[in-house]
Formats: C-alpha cells, sequence, structure tokens
C-alpha cells in the first residue's frame, strides 16, 4: 500500500511546495498555503520526460509528422452562434459558441445564480438540450427559485389539490443537483447538451484526489476535466466561481487561463443594478459591460443605463459636471459630483466614490499649481451618481470643473457635457472615441459639448463643439464670470 505524504499548495499561484511556509517561496503571498495529503507514487510510475525513448521501441526520424496537422488540414465547422436571449448578456459574451468555456464570478447574493438560471431557460427555446448542475442547491431549491423567476408555474386547482402548470420548452432543461464529478461527467457524456452550466466549481470535488473541495488541486483538477469534455463534444460550459474577499476568483490563478471567457458580475447591496464585465474573451471583445437590475422576478435589462447613471436632474446643484465614459465600445453619460469645503483637521480629507483616488489628487495638484486654485486646506470629496466605477482619464476635465463650481459655489449649464484628459502642465489631452460619445449625449437632450482642442472634425450628432486647449480656457468657458457671458474659448487661455 502507497504511503500518503504531505504536500503544501499555494492557493492564489497553484505552486507544490514541501514544507509549509508564511509567505509563499513563489508569488510572495502571506497565509496562502494550504495542506494536502496525497497518495505517494510507486517507483514505476509511466512518466517519461520529453524526449525519452520507450523500452523495446527504436525512435522513428522521418521527418514527417504523427499527429500535427497543417492549417489546411484543420476541419472549419461553420456553427452560428445563438443569442442567449438578453443583449446585454450577449454584448459581453458574444454570443453561444460550441466547445466555449465561461468562468462567472462574483459576490455571494450578487445574482450568479438567478441569471444563469434564467439565462438556461431562455436557450431552453432555442435548444433542445440545456443541463443546469447545482452542487449547492437542491432540486427543490432551484424548482422554487425557478417557479419565482416565472420558469415554472404552481396552480392551485382547488383546496386540496396543487397541479404543476409547464411553461412551453420545459422538457429542454434539466436539472441535475450533484457535487460527484464523475457523476457529472457521466450525465454529460449521456445528455449531450449544447450548453451546460456549473454551479458552483469550488463545490465538486474529485474522488481521485483525497483534498477537501474547494482546495487548489481540486480545482484545478475538475476544471480541467470539464473542460476536456467540453472541448471534445462541443459543449458550450459556464462555471461559476467563488471570489476572494479581494475580489478575484478564489482558487489558482491558471483557473482563468484554462477557460476560454471570464465574467465578473459586480453590484453593491444598497443599489439595485448590477455590472457584467468581461476581463478575457477569446471568441470576442473584452472590457465591455452589461447592466441587468434586480427586481422582485429576476434580473431584467436595462436598456438605457445612461439615464441610470445620470442621478435626478430636477434640480441643479452647484459642484455638478457631466460626461460620458466608456466601457470598452460602450458609451455611459454619468454624472461627477463634488463637494469642497474648509476642513476641520490639520491635514485636509480627499475622498472618492467611484473614480481613482489618485487620479483625484492629481487633478488637485494641477488646479493648485496652474491655475491658482487654493484647494490645498479644503477637503475634497469627488463621486460618480448611481454606483459606477469611472477609470479612464477622459473625464479629468469634467473632475477638474466640477470642484472649481464646488469651491465657486457655481452652477454648471445643465445641457453641457465635459470631455478632455489633463496633462500635468494643465493642457488638454484627445480622447479616443469621441464621436459615440457625442452620439449619446445628443440622444439625452445635451447641446454643447467642451472637447479637446483638434478634436472638431467629427459627426457632432447636432452638438455645439466647444474646443480649448488649456483647463483654463475650460473653467472659462463652463464658469464664465458673467452669467450672461457667450460661449468662447479657442483653447488660447493661459493663466
Amino acid at each position: 500500500m502507497a504511503k500518503a505524504r504531505t504536500k503544501f499548495v499555494c492557493s492564489a499561484c497553484g505552486a507544490d511546495h514541501g514544507q509549509w511556509f508564511g509567505r509563499c517561496p513563489k508569488c510572495h503571498e502571506y497565509g496562502t498555503l494550504q495542506e494536502e495529503v496525497v497518495n505517494a507514487t510507486s517507483s514505476g510510475t509511466n512518466r517519461r520526460s520529453l524526449g525519452a525513448q520507450k523500452s523495446g521501441s527504436a525512435r522513428v526520424k522521418t521527418g514527417q509528422p504523427q499527429a500535427a496537422l497543417t492549417f489546411s488540414q484543420i476541419h472549419q465547422e461553420n456553427q452560428g452562434r445563438f443569442p442567449s436571449g438578453y443583449g446585454e448578456l450577449d454584448r459581453v459574451w458574444g454570443g453561444h459558441c460550441p466547445w466555449g468555456v465561461i468562468l462567472i464570478g462574483g459576490d455571494p447574493g450578487i445574482g450568479k445564480s438567478t441569471l444563469l438560471l434564467q439565462v438556461a431557460f431562455q436557450l431552453a427555446t432555442r435548444l433542445p438540450r440545456i443541463l443546469y448542475v447545482s452542487a449547492e442547491e437542491s432540486g427543490q431549491q432551484i424548482k422554487l427559485r425557478a417557479t419565482r423567476l416565472g420558469i415554472t408555474q404552481t396552480v392551485n386547482a382547488s383546496d386540496s389539490n396543487i397541479t404543476e402548470e409547464k411553461l412551453p420548452h420545459d422538457g429542454n432543461l434539466f436539472v441535475l443537483p450533484e457535487t460527484n464529478l464523475e457523476d457529472i461527467l457521466r450525465e454529460l457524456e449521456a445528455l449531450q447538451p449544447q450548453v451546460a452550466i456549473i454551479d458552483s466549481i469550488q463545490n465538486l470535488y474529485f474522488p481521485a484526489l483525497s483534498s477537501a473541495p474547494g482546495s487548489v488541486s481540486q480545482v484545478r483538477e475538475c476544471t480541467g476535466l470539464l473542460m476536456q469534455l467540453a472541448k471534445r463534444d462541443h459543449i458550450s460550459l459556464f462555471i461559476v466561481g467563488h471570489v476572494t474577499k479581494e475580489g478575484a476568483i478564489a482558487g489558482p490563478k491558471v483557473l482563468e487561463h484554462l477557460v476560454d471567457t471570464v465574467l465578473y458580475f459586480q453590484g453593491d447591496r444598497f443599489v439595485s443594478h448590477r455590472l457584467l464585465r468581461s476581463v478575457k474573451n477569446r471568441f470576442g471583445a473584452t472590457q465591455e459591460i452589461g447592466i441587468f437590475e434586480m427586481v422582485q422576478s429576476g434580473l431584467q435589462e436595462v436598456l438605457n443605463p445612461s439615464q441610470l447613471f445620470l442621478g435626478s436632474r430636477e434640480e441643479f446643484m452647484s459642484g455638478t459636471a457631466i460626461t460620458v465614459a466608456c466601457e470598452g465600445t460602450r458609451p455611459l453619460v454619468v454624472e461627477l459630483q463634488a463637494l469642497v469645503s474648509p476642513t476641520s483637521y490639520a491635514s485636509p480629507r480627499r475622498s472618492t466614490t467611484g473614480v481613482d483616488y489618485n487620479r483625484l489628487l492629481q487633478v488637485l495638484a494641477v488646479l493648485e499649481k496652474r491655475l491658482g486654485v487654493p484647494l490645498s486646506k479644503l477637503d475634497a470629496y469627488l463621486s460618480v451618481a448611481g454606483g459606477l466605477e469611472v477609470e479612464e482619464p477622459a473625464v479629468d476635465l469634467a473632475m477638474a470643473i466640477a470642484l472649481v463650481a464646488s469651491f465657486r459655489d457655481r452652477v454648471v449649464d445643465p445641457t453641457m457635457i465635459i470631455l478632455g484628459e489633463i496633462g500635468l502642465g494643465g493642457q488638454i489631452r484627445p480622447v479616443s472615441q469621441l464621436e459615440i460619445r457625442l452620439k449619446e449625449a445628443a440622444k439625452l437632450g445635451f447641446k454643447k459639448a467642451i472637447v479637446p482642442k483638434g478634436q472638431t472634425g467629427i459627426e457632432s450628432a447636432g452638438i455645439k463643439l466647444i474646443p480649448v486647449g488649456k483647463v483654463f480656457a475650460a473653467i472659462a468657458v463652463a464658469l464664465p464670470a458673467n452669467e450672461n457671458a457667450t460661449d468662447q474659448g479657442n483653447g488660447s487661455g493661459t493663466k
């Protein structure tokens, strides 16, 4: 009988070590080594190094490939993509593609299982066999959730009888509550579904391994075996992954390298909308987002997200500015809110919500150095309405104008959008995808736009463009000294 031995596996990078360390020698993370018991392999192992010669056989050198193929020899199957039934998901995912493996991560209770169950039902209306594998809930729990989402209905026929009304295409959706990977693989091979959903990968276990479910070796082995079956039998595979307290998908980083697409389902427990982001996609664009809203009957798409992030526009307050941020190829009109007030402490406070903290410090430094706005002794708060996180530098100019507007207690023209990146010298740099930003603003009724100088020869969608070259010129246009002053600013203004 083989003697069991102990090894320590890093949950961050997946490296194996013979002894425990407080800090992983490979990825230098603290407290990530987990003890696992493995069976020692016998001396007669069949592992061979590259180029090793098999016993009893001669090495053949023919100059011809034995298994490799040229591109002309590879058979290309033209299989179209099927929509998922949700345009927001298709924008991020790209649509149903055979043999694609999609990994979805998100915080607990954010709606991952709800979204995938709704998607499974929508796909069941177009495809004959959909398999939903639940390793966290029983069949009764899934059915209760399906009833709430409208996938199945329970009808009270009388006081003593309860009947079930099956919705159309209900027979195309199969549910398997199981945690044993071998049973799941057998069901996949027998059913041959077009789409399979695994919820979640951290709860599966492979009996051949002695480690506990959710360990690095279990997650890596289960994902690898599922991926091999999906590629071989042309099954689109959705895998739900838990996330750590840092927001990354739990398990080794190699898990994200194995799959074709990595999606993150994000949101805040204090707001109803959810963001679906793509950080890796072998079959489509990355950095796209889809927006959903959690309602009583499940998740529904947000068709006009710009209105969601604009906030209330009934009363215009000082310290606000409107800009258009781009997430991938999607423009979103957002409202930046700034508050500048006298500080009560020796060191002024800086706080941000939805924007990069270091970006705020950089804009404050430029305003103090290049324009002489005395902000170093004042508290500064900056927030994005609606809870959206904006990271691109194209919102720098809107941040600066919102801060100055709060400092002067002035109101920016509510029909104006502000676009531009601020350099350290106070200059306004060009922004990408300006045309689609202007078109999105025109849909919501905006009439004017402050844009970087040199980006005026584009389709403006009926919006009056005001080019500026310096931060000083942009502030003079957005916050004129005379309220009745006409818009002007050719970018030549300096301090």
